[in-house]
């Protein structure tokens, strides 16, 4: 049975866009009401961001199959464990919605995903979708173009995981990796997975954070996106058969999530296939799963005691 993601394609300079999403999500950081002291992060780049901090860091270019050029991001290996020697197992992040690899390396080191990653002795890779920060090129349109921006989470499924994935395969040897999605990361993944079975065979195992596939009980962000003219959007969003899919894969949920809501999250679940973990977090929001002060306790520390046990 067809599945159906929202995946509604819409300019992405769209400010109502941003705005219904910071409704969703709540406040950031510094983003409404008293600014806190500055971080010295805060006009650093990601390399600058991953070394200020004392780990090692390399930066790459990934071109995708329609143009587009996306930076990812590399933390070899962790200062707990500095010796690189040999192959470490791989894990890929992908950040969510509106978003970019600099999520996972937010927080101090004890409390981000990507350096606890690195220190546990895996090979860590950053990914970047295209259209942010880190990805604004393309070989034939400029980004200031109407052409650049006529993507949808449908193109970054097809073209950007697929080049990417097989950059990281090709640069590591490794035919196999785990892949870690929040919220947008999530939605890619499933729409990849379950119509790429080559790109699902080098997938270890399927961390999903947040994971958004449908909104039919989202509270907020795209409830509100019924406001933006329908000439934005894609006339027959496709369906995909999440069914398909037959990567392993661990899911984490917040029940205080407005976007990933926990209703259409158990719609989602018993059309896994291969699900493996399921652990539904209360008090836990949207961002939690990237920002929380106890994410590792909740969440990280249970990913990497997961995948210390595949390795045995």
């Amino acid at each position: 049975m067809g599945y159906s993601f929202v995946s509604g394609q819409f300019k992405m300079w769209s400010l109502l866009a941003v705005a219904c999403l910071i409704s969703a999500l709540g406040t950031t950081h510094g983003f409404l009401g008293i600014l806190a002291p500055e971080s010295p992060e805060a006009h650093m780049n990601i390399n600058q961001m991953i070394s200020y901090w004392g780990y090692p860091c390399e930066e790459y270019e990934v071109v995708t199959e329609d143009g587009y050029i996306l930076g990812i991001f590399r933390i070899p290996y962790g200062k707990k464990n500095s010796e690189n020697i040999g192959h470490r197992p791989v894990v890929f992040l992908q950040h969510g919605l509106l978003a970019s690899a600099t999520n996972w390396i937010a927080n101090l080191p004890s409390n981000s995903l990507a350096f606890i990653l690195a220190d546990a002795g895996y090979d860590v890779w950053l990914g970047n979708s295209r259209g942010n920060t880190w990805s604004r090129r393309n070989l034939y349109y400029s980004p200031d173009s109407v052409e650049f921006w006529a993507f949808s989470f449908d193109e970054m499924a097809k073209y950007d995981l697929p080049a990417t994935i097989d950059f990281i395969v090709n640069k590591t040897g490794q035919e196999k990796i785990y892949y870690v999605g929040h919220s947008q990361g999530t939605t890619i993944g499933f729409i990849a997975f379950s119509t790429n079975p080559t790109l699902a065979e080098r997938i270890k195992t399927f961390y999903a954070l947040a994971p958004v596939a449908t909104v039919k009980y989202s509270k907020s962000l795209l409830t509100k996106l019924r406001l933006i003219p329908p000439t934005l959007f894609k006339l027959t969003p496709p369906y995909y058969n999440v069914t398909a899919m037959s990567v392993p894969i661990a899911v984490w949920n917040g029940g205080n999530d407005l976007l990933a809501d926990p209703q259409d999250v158990n719609i989602l679940l018993p059309k896994l296939s291969n699900l493996i973990y399921h652990k539904e977090l209360l008090p836990y929001n949207h961002l939690d799963f990237i920002w929380g002060i106890n994410a590792p306790q909740e969440v990280y520390n249970e990913m990497v005691s997961m995948m210390a046990e595949d390795k045995e």
